[in-house]
C-alpha cells in the first residue's frame, strides 16, 4: 500500500487579493481555515497554478506561506508552489518556502522551454538534492508542453525525497504504469480524474473545486476505499458537473467568483486574468446550488 505523504484531499488554493490588489493575508488564513475546518482537507496548496503564482513576488509568496502556516499548519500539511522554467528559481523557493515552514513542495515541469526529458530529470533531481522537504512532481503537459514520461518518472522516483505526483496528464494507463512500479503516492490534478485514477491505484485528488466539494469528495473516496463501488460511482456522477464545470474557464476566476457567491472576498484576479463574467458566475453558483453546495 502506498504511503499518504499527504492524506487524501488537497485543495489548490487561491490567493485572495485585497481591493488595491494587494495579496490579502488575513482573507488567506480564514479561507485556509474553513478550508481545512469545513471542507475537510488534509493538505493545502499555496502559491500553485491555482493561486496565481505567476503573477505573485517571492516575498508575496513567503508572507503567504507563513500566513497559511501559521492558520492551519497544526493540523494540516502545507505545501508550497515553486516550480519554475528556471532551475535556479526553482531552488531559491524551495529554500524559502523550507523557512517558512512549508511541509512539502510542488514542482511543476519547466514550461516554455520545452527541455528534453534527461533535462527534466536534471531539474527535478537538483531540486531534491537541495532541500530536505518532500516532493510532488506536477505533470500538467497542457500548461509546461512536455509531459513527464513514463520512464523519467520512474527514474526520478528512485529519489528519497520525490514522494508523489499530481497528475494532470488525463493518461491513466500510464499513470498505473508509474504505480505499478514505485511507491509514489498518484493525486489527481483534474477534479474529474479522481475515481478513475483511484480505480489504477491513485491515493486522492489535489482539486480546485474543492473549495467547495472538499467533505463530499472525501466521502466519495473513503465509499470507494470501503469497497463501495456503488457510492462512489454515484457521488462521483453528482459532482462531475461541478468538477468540470469549475474550468469552464480559468479555474481561479471561478473559484474566486463561487467564493464571492458564498460570503468570502477573494478579490479578483491579476492581469493578465480576468474576473468571471457575470454569465459564467450564475452558470456556476448554479451547478453549486443544483449540487447541494
Amino acid at each position: 500500500m502506498t504511503e499518504l505523504p499527504f492524506g487524501r484531499v488537497l485543495t489548490a488554493m487561491v490567493t485572495p487579493f485585497a481591493p488595491d490588489d494587494s495579496v490579502n493575508y488575513e482573507e488567506a488564513r480564514q479561507l485556509a481555515a474553513y478550508l481545512v475546518d469545513v471542507q475537510r482537507n488534509d493538505a493545502l496548496v499555496v502559491n500553485g497554478t491555482t493561486g496565481e503564482s505567476p503573477t505573485t513576488t517571492d516575498d508575496e509568496k513567503r508572507a503567504l506561506l507563513e500566513a497559511v502556516v501559521d492558520e492551519v499548519g497544526d493540523r494540516a500539511k502545507v505545501i508550497a508552489g515553486v516550480g519554475t522554467f528556471d532551475t535556479r528559481h526553482t531552488v531559491e523557493l524551495a529554500h524559502q518556502a523550507q523557512q517558512a515552514g512549508a511541509h512539502g513542495l510542488l514542482v511543476v515541469t519547466p514550461y516554455y522551454s520545452r527541455p528534453p526529458q534527461d533535462a527534466l530529470a536534471a531539474h527535478f533531481l537538483t531540486v531534491a538534492d537541495d532541500t530536505d522537504l518532500p516532493i510532488v512532481i506536477y505533470d500538467i503537459p497542457h500548461r509546461t508542453g512536455v509531459p513527464v514520461e513514463t520512464a523519467t518518472m520512474i527514474q526520478i522516483a528512485a529519489h528519497d525525497r520525490i514522494v508523489a505526483v499530481k497528475d494532470a496528464k488525463g493518461l491513466p494507463v500510464q499513470s498505473a504504469q508509474v504505480i505499478a512500479q514505485t511507491n509514489l503516492a498518484y493525486y489527481a490534478g483534474d477534479d474529474g480524474m479522481v475515481l478513475p485514477l483511484l480505480s489504477v491505484g491513485g491515493v486522492g485528488v489535489v482539486g480546485t473545486s474543492t473549495h467547495f466539494t472538499g467533505a463530499a469528495t472525501r466521502g466519495l473516496i473513503e465509499s470507494y476505499l470501503a469497497g463501495d463501488v456503488e457510492a462512489a460511482v454515484a457521488a462521483y456522477q453528482a459532482l462531475l458537473p461541478v468538477y468540470t464545470g469549475v474550468f469552464a474557464t480559468q479555474g481561479c476566476m471561478l473559484v474566486k467568483a463561487g467564493l464571492a457567491a458564498r460570503g468570502f472576498h477573494p478579490g479578483g484576479c491579476r492581469p493578465p486574468l480576468l474576473e468571471a463574467t457575470e454569465e459564467q458566475t450564475a452558470a456556476f453558483v448554479a451547478l453549486l446550488n443544483q449540487a447541494g453546495f
